[in-house]
Order: C-alpha cells, then structure tokens, then sequence
C-alpha cells in the first residue's frame, strides 16, 4: 500500500472538507476523484501532498514515497532556462553527477593521480546509474509528445504563455516518475493530441495516478477506480466514470428503496404506539416497540443532488438559408500562415465543432466568421443573422467591480431587472448572490456569467470558443442539453470530447491551411480517422511489399533466362527439375496479375469510402466495407502464395545451379 487515509477529518476554518473520510492508494491505482466545484477535491490531493495538517484521524505513507503534485500554483515558478533544460531538472542528481564530472575532468588536465581517476569512475558509473545519458533524449520525448516542436526546446520557458508553461511543467512531473502522480485538471491545458500522448503515456504507468478533471472522456479512458467527495463524505466506486454514473443510480434506487420500506415500517410500529399507549394491557407492549423505534438507525432519504443549471437559448429572428460564406481566404501572421487561399459555407442548422492541435488557427478562423479578424479573400454573411460571441478573453474583460446583476445590465439587452434576475437563477446565482462582486467569484462562476451575458441577445448563431472551461460535468451536461434544444446555429471550439461527441453534426478541421469538413458526428469523424490511419499503414506495407516484389522479379528473370550451353563432361541437367522450374515461372507471373488485379480493386474501394457521400447511403457505405474486407483477405492469402512460390523458385533455381 502507498497511501492509507484512515477516518481523517479536515476543516478549512468553519468549513468541513472531509469528516471521518478513509482512503486506500495501492500501486496500479488509476483513480478519478470527482465531485462538484468547490467540494474541496483540490484541498483533498494537498493533504494528501502533506500542504494541509488534518483536524482528525491518521494520513500513513509507504517508506520513501514519492508524491507528483500536478496544479495552477505551478505557474508561480519563473526561470530563463530553455524548456528542455527545465525539463531536465526532473533528473536534478543526474544533473548535479554531471557537474561533478565536468569538474573532476578539468582538474585531471593538471592532476592525473589515482584517487581523482577513481573518483571520475564512481561518478562514471553512478551517472550511468541514474540514466543520466538518455535524460536529455527522455526530455525531448515527452514535451515533443505535449505538443512542442524540436526548435521549440531551446527556447527560453519565459517566452511561453500560462497553457504552454504548464505543459512545460507536466512534462517535468512525468519526467520525475512519482510513486504517486497527482494531476489536477491536466487536460485544462492541453489540445486532442496532446491528451491522447497523455493517455498512452499514463495507461503504461506503473505508479498510482489520481486524476481531478471534468473531461469524461479522459477519465473513461484513465481510471479504474471512481471517488466521489459530496457531502463531507467519500464514495468509492469501481471501473471508469461512466459505470459511475450506473452503479450510483442503482446505490440511490436500493436506498430510496430501503428508506421507503423502513418509513412503512416505522409508520405501522408509531400507529400501533398511538393506538395501544394508553391500554393498560397494550401498554407495556406499546412501550417496547417505542423504544425499538428509539434504537432503530434511519436510512437517510436519497437527496435530490445538486442544483442544476437550467439553460434555454432562445432565437429572435429566423436567419436565411446560407449563415456565412468564406471564399478564398487567406491569413498569415508573419511567417506564420494560417489560412491560405481556403473556403467554406455555414449553413441554418449547422452545429460545427472547430477541432484540432493548438497553433492551427481555431481561434483565429472563430474571430474571422464573428468578423473581428482582418483577413483577405470574401467574408459573406447571410440574411438576418444575428451573432454571438463566448470566448475566453470575455471571463478577463468582465468588471471586476461590477455587481453581476450589473454586469449582465451593461449587455443592453434590454431586459428588466426582474428578468435578468430570473436568468442569472438558470445559472444558480439565487436571491443575494446577483449582487457578489465579479471579483470574489470562481473561475467557474465567471464562465456562468459570461454565458448568461451570451444567451442574452437571442442570437440565431453562436460562436463558443472553450465554452466548457471551468465547468464542472453538470454544469457542462446541462450546457449540452440546451445546445441540443437550441434552434440556431453553431461553430464551437473545444478539447472536451464528450462535449463535441454530444453536440456537434459537422467536424472542421485546418490541414494545411485549408478548412477540412467532415459532414457526420465526431464518433464517425473518429472512425473515418482510424480507417484513413489503416489505410495509410496499409499503403506503407504495400510499398515495402511491392519493392520485393521488384526484387524478386528481377531474380525471376534472371532465373528464366535460357541456360547456357552445358560444357563438355558436365553431369546431365536435372530435367524434372527444369519442368518444375518452367511451371512455378508460370504460376509466379498468374499470381501477379492477380495481385494486380486485386491493388486496383482495393484502390478504387478506397476512394469510395473515402468519399463523405458514401457515408450518407448506409446500404453502400456497409457494401463498400464488406468488399474492402474481402479484397484485404483476398490480398493477403494471394502474397503467401506469392512467397510460396518465390521460395519454390530459387530453390529449384539453387538445385539447378542457375
């Protein structure tokens, strides 16, 4: 066992964290602690860290334990090192040998006596030891994998933004290999590809990793184990979050169940009590029952669970048939070409996810279609469409002074006071709080705000650059559901998969500078994905394939050839084995317009299911499949035949001395 929290008790001035609340980390553990924003999941991981004494109960560590904290208060470190030498400081013994080696090497340029060459060799060894001479390949690794290019590793930390300084960061934390890894909202800061190196990265750790995020999707795939904090109280559940979700269903259902039968109970044993307390001959009998009724212990009913955030965007105008067309845009920033000679067309009843690494130009083709990015080429709006924009820069350009109540009046909406009220009750800001001043909130409450300030203008299409940010899973399902209510239009910007999974029916994409669409749902955008990446594997083997099959070509040629003439007392020439040779030559040159036959087939498959209009007939795009799988079996049994037949040749070749 790595980590044992016995009954522990924490307060945090008046307030109760945790009460009585036990906890075991064994190695192997991959566990997601969720719960709703402002529980204390935070709190928890620094207790565990040893930040916080706890008020009662017993925090045991395994002898030696390494602890990995993962958080936002990373960002205070500053340093003008490159990344890749902040990196490195995970190795920090490894670094300090290499000094000592650098040293002892300067002094035997003047002194070569035995104990300083004794010396340099124990250090040899220990550098050697601690994987000092793959610390620097180690490095590169990991923060090329979050998303740094090669020439990126040179340049200095401070030149990098809050999200990149946090990757940095990560990768140092990795790079350090705790026993116990924990990560708070690790994925906040990171693009799809990023978070799937993370994914792979982690699913091969072999120390325990606990993992505080809203991204389902992530915690799906990274845990399994599930600790709930709710109540004071922590809730333990086996497998990923979304058998979580199940078995917490069926835990409130036994107990709604159970709470109901003993309220039963207890009604039928207090009507008796009421009816026989006052007979002489009942009394005594009423009296027992009433002290049973005194010891029994209550199951509590199942509560409702948190409030939810009630959202309704609402449309005022209906807006034509074509939203916005893009025609040959182009947009640079320096050397930095984002766009290049591209186009595209939103239509009403689009709902578009904008998806990819960071540094393709998202957010910058989100500020194009709102109009507020200068660009070259066409921007062609539509008819009666009226435009809003959420993005993040919105959370720092609210008036910390502000009251909310003021802040969503400054909107000009319109709106009576009353009425902005009752919208800032969807988004859980009850009776006085309309009047908490901007700056005490959370992140999370800001983003609800800026949200509400959003819906405000009834806008038939909305522009949501990381709407998700500093939600918690509720709060983000309940932004789902009225998304999916929603009568407008949409581009959206977002890491959240889930979120987009749920949300969007058409996937754009930036490649090389031009916007790629995918008409479908990011499930079969995913799917397209991996049969292209198959595809191209498949092509890759193919080339290697048919450049032996040059090869072998050329020897069969070679083998063809007319023998030359015997020489005079030479033995005879095996004539069956000429015969044989004649025949598989034969064969060979059948199987290979077979292969021929079957490349091509396979080719033009290919551009059928490559073609998005395939997958709208169902019915072609399953006959397609269906035929690229036969083709693919077809392929492979013919290449065995294909080897077996080429071996057969130079055998035949070797044995007639050809």
């Amino acid at each position: 066992m790595l980590l044992a929290l016995q009954d522990v008790t924490f307060e945090f001035g008046a307030r109760t964290i945790v009460r009585n609340a036990s906890w075991h980390i064994v190695p192997g553990d991959r566990v997601g602690l969720i719960g709703m924003n402002g529980t204390g999941k935070s709190t928890l991981l620094r207790i565990i860290n040893g930040e916080y004494s706890i008020s009662g109960g017993s925090l045991n560590k395994a002898k030696n334990l390494s602890l990995g904290f993962f958080n936002q208060d990373l960002l205070s470190f500053e340093s003008d090192d490159s990344i890749l030498e902040v990196g490195m400081m995970a190795f920090g013994e490894a670094l300090k040998v290499e000094k000592d080696l650098e040293r002892l090497v300067a002094e035997m340029e003047h002194n070569e006596s035995e104990a300083l060459l004794n010396e340099y060799s124990d250090k040899l060894h220990l550098f050697e030891t601690l994987d000092g001479y793959n610390m620097r390949n180690k490095s590169a690794q990991v923060l090329e994998g979050l998303g740094f290019s090669t020439a990126d590793l040179e340049r200095p930390y401070s030149q990098f933004s809050g999200g990149w300084r946090m990757r940095v960061l990560l990768a140092r934390l990795i790079l350090q290999h705790p026993d116990v890894l924990m990560l708070d909202e690790p994925t906040n800061h990171l693009d799809l590809p990023s978070i799937e190196w993370l994914e792979r990265y982690l699913q091969t750790y072999d120390g325990a990793v606990i993992i505080v995020s809203h991204d389902r999707f992530f915690l799906d795939k990274m845990v399994n184990k599930v600790v709930e904090l709710y109540q004071q109280e922590l809730h333990h559940y086996a497998g990923n979050y979304s058998n979580y979700e199940v078995e917490k269903d069926m835990r409130r259902e036994l107990q709604q169940r159970a709470y109901e039968n003993q309220q039963d109970y207890i009604r039928q044993q207090e009507r008796f009590i009421e009816r026989f307390k006052a007979k002489a001959s009942k009394a005594a009998q009423a009296q027992s029952v009433m002290k049973r009724l005194d010891k029994i212990e209550r199951i509590e009913q199942v509560d409702s669970g948190p409030s939810k955030i009630r959202i309704n965007f609402s449309v005022d105008k209906q807006p034509g048939k074509i939203l916005l067309t893009l025609s040959d845009v182009s947009k640079s920033f320096g050397k930095i070409e984002v766009l290049n000679h591209t186009g595209a067309e939103i239509n009403r009843g689009d709902k578009i996810a904008l998806i990819g690494a960071n540094g393709k130009g998202k957010s910058t083709l989100l500020r194009i279609i709102a109009g507020t990015e200068p660009v070259s080429g066409e921007r062609i709006p539509g008819h009666n469409v009226v435009t809003s924009f959420y993005a993040q820069h919105q959370l720092e350009s609210l008036n910390l002074d502000y009251e909310i109540l003021d802040e969503l009046k400054t909107s000009g909406s319109g709106r009576s006071e009353m009425e902005l009220r009752s919208l800032l009750g969807c988004f859980l800001f009850n009776g006085d709080d309309v009047f908490k001043k901007i700056r005490i909130l959370s992140g999370g409450e800001k983003a609800r705000v800026a949200l509400a300030k959003t819906i405000i203008s009834q806008a038939n299409f909305m522009l949501l650059d990381e709407p998700t940010n500093h939600l918690d899973m509720l709060s983000v399902q309940m932004l789902i559901d009225a998304l999916n209510k929603y009568e407008g239009s949409f581009v959206l910007v977002s890491h959240d998969r889930y979120f987009v999974s749920q949300t969007a029916n058409k996937i754009w994409e930036i490649v090389n500078g031009e916007i790629k669409e995918f008409k479908g749902t990011y499930a079969e955008w995913e799917e397209y994905k991996k049969r292209q990446a198959q595809r191209e594997a498949q092509a890759q083997q193919q080339a290697a394939a048919e450049k032996k099959a040059a090869s072998a070509n050329e020897q069969v040629k070679k083998a063809a050839a007319p023998p030359p003439a015997p020489v005079k007392g030479a033995g005879a020439i095996d004539k069956e084995a000429q015969k044989e040779l004649q025949k598989q030559q034969k064969q060979f040159s059948q199987i290979e317009s077979q292969l021929a036959s079957l490349k091509t087939r396979k080719g033009k498959l290919e551009e059928e299911m490559g073609d998005p209009a395939t997958y709208a007939d169902p019915k072609k795009f399953k006959s397609c499949e269906e035929e690229y799988a036969h083709v693919g079996k077809e392929l492979d049994r013919v290449n065995q035949q294909y080897e077996k037949v080429f071996e057969a040749i130079m055998e035949l070749e070797a044995k007639l001395g050809n």
